[in-house]
């Protein structure tokens, strides 16, 4: 593997455990107040996650840190299941965005890729889409509007995206709760896989892409 991508994997690790540590200093922020501040909702709590999580597409709004925010609060279960609903929620909202809006508004067609792209996500959609939230080289909600533009199968879309964000979301998962917990040991090894994770897409995107031929 390249020293290019391992340093880029590691500069990104540092670079968060900073900007966590910063934020835990400076704003006097603790586990126990986050956890208590959303699960203040009783039992909307989940509901009101899963709904900002679905509605990510259409704000922008960076998963990643809903993600995180789900594990420090409910741990690794139930705060996996929150996630994974949450971002298959956010997964449809995309693809429904791209199958009415379509090239009109989101405008993919004018890509120099999108016309290798568009008939092999309909032709194996999920093939596609699998391999593209297992090997995140396209962005999330990007992924969801090209299979909307595309006709990409539903079912499939759907199926795929739950088994292929499954690895990622259960290191986000370990992160969040491991940060929650303050266990030195835990949170060494939440970091050390999700380290893990980013070299293994690092390592693999450039073969991804000459695979599906993207």
């Amino acid at each position: 593997m390249k020293k290019k991508s391992i340093i880029r994997a590691l500069l990104f690790v540092i670079a968060f455990v900073a900007v966590a540590w910063f934020v835990r200093q400076r704003f006097d922020v603790t586990a126990d107040g986050i956890r208590e501040y959303i699960l203040s909702f009783g039992i909307f709590g989940p509901i009101i996650f899963m709904g900002i999580y679905a509605i990510g597409p259409i704000v922008v709004f960076p998963t990643s840190v809903l993600s995180l925010a789900a594990a420090f609060a409910y741990g690794i279960w139930p705060g996996m299941l929150y996630i994974v609903i949450g971002a298959t929620g956010a997964g449809i909202t995309g693809y429904i965005m791209g199958r009415f809006f379509g090239d009109s508004v989101l405008k993919f067609h004018e890509s120099k890729w999108a016309q290798k792209i568009y008939p092999k996500m309909k032709e194996q959609s999920f093939l596609y889409v699998f391999i593209l939230r297992l090997i995140p080289i396209v962005g999330f909600d990007i992924l969801s509007y090209l299979a909307g533009i595309t006709r990409a199968k539903f079912g499939a879309f759907v199926l795929a995206t739950v088994l292929g964000m499954l690895p990622g979301t259960f290191v986000y998962s370990l992160v969040g709760s491991s940060l929650a917990s303050g266990n030195t040991t835990l949170i060494f090894i939440a970091l050390t896989l999700f380290t893990l994770l980013l070299v293994v897409t690092f390592l693999f995107k450039n073969k991804v892409r000459s695979w599906l031929k993207i």
